[in-house]
């Protein structure tokens, strides 16, 4: 086979080799929050930068964990799980932003989702529609402890992912208008918690490459409530510290089996 760019020891987008991070993941979207990510580190480094791409590695419980930003949107987003698992991670956890789709969830809860709603272009070039987009087991079973751990309000669900924000938040005034609130009406009938955009992209890819994804998203906007779009540190800190927690449960579940088999 030829030898493209793509097969470099770093890798073309991410600008990362193999040893610069950590099995375990955490993938926002923004790249200015994986700096206040990686404060939840021990010794964290940023390691790279690139384009929309951003990257700190430290650790938590003695193993090395990271942080890298994808983004907006499925396309970059799947880039990010493809490089990173080129160079070794294995464990890949969302944590983004959503607008809630139930009206008993407030602004500040936390959505953990189960699966996503394939309503996006990305994942059609890796697999048929018909194919799930779904969370490991291990990794929401891991952020459901974790919220609790940590006493925020969580609800476990079905997550829309979609190519188009203000298709979401202004959909009057696009031309398929009717088609946009009906399809959501119907996702809201169906039980779908929250409507965001990487989810699927990050369930899907990591499917494929047979690693382990979950993901978690902040509500900041509502359209059951006045309270309006906002991301104030407050409630975004509760993102965060989930995210990471999620992570010491995981290592805590990882080191467990490890001691397990070296014993037997």
């Amino acid at each position: 086979m030829a030898h493209t760019m793509f097969n470099d020891e770093v890798k073309y987008h991410v600008k990362l080799r193999q040893g610069d991070v950590g099995r375990y993941v955490l993938l926002p979207g923004d790249p200015g929050r994986c700096e206040i990510i990686a404060r939840q580190f021990e010794n964290p480094v940023k390691v790279a930068q690139n384009r929309e791409y951003v990257t700190y590695t430290g650790t938590l419980l003695g193993e090395k964990v990271s942080v890298t930003s994808t983004g907006i949107g499925g396309p970059s987003t799947a880039i990010a799980v493809e490089e990173l698992a080129m160079v070794g991670a294995d464990t890949f956890i969302r944590v983004g932003t959503s607008g809630a789709m139930q009206p008993e969830m407030a602004v500040g809860d936390l959505a953990i989702v189960t699966a996503a709603i394939r309503d996006e272009g990305t994942t059609r070039q890796y697999m048929p529609i018909e194919f799930p987009a779904v969370a490991n087991v291990d990794v929401t079973m891991a952020l459901r402890s974790a919220a609790a751990r940590l006493h925020f309000t969580a609800h476990l669900g079905i997550s829309q992912s979609k190519d188009s924000f203000y298709g979401e938040v202004e959909p009057d005034r696009l031309p398929l208008a009717d088609e946009l609130k009906a399809r959501r009406r119907a996702w809201m009938a169906g039980g779908a918690i929250c409507s965001e955009m990487e989810a699927a992209a990050v369930f899907v890819v990591a499917s494929i490459l047979h690693k382990r994804s979950g993901g978690v998203m902040l509500i900041v906007n509502s359209e059951f409530t006045d309270a309006g779009n906002t991301q104030p540190e407050s409630i975004v800190g509760r993102l965060v510290l989930t995210g990471v927690e999620a992570i010491k449960v995981l290592i805590e579940q990882d080191q467990a089996i490890r001691q397990e088999k070296n014993v037997v």
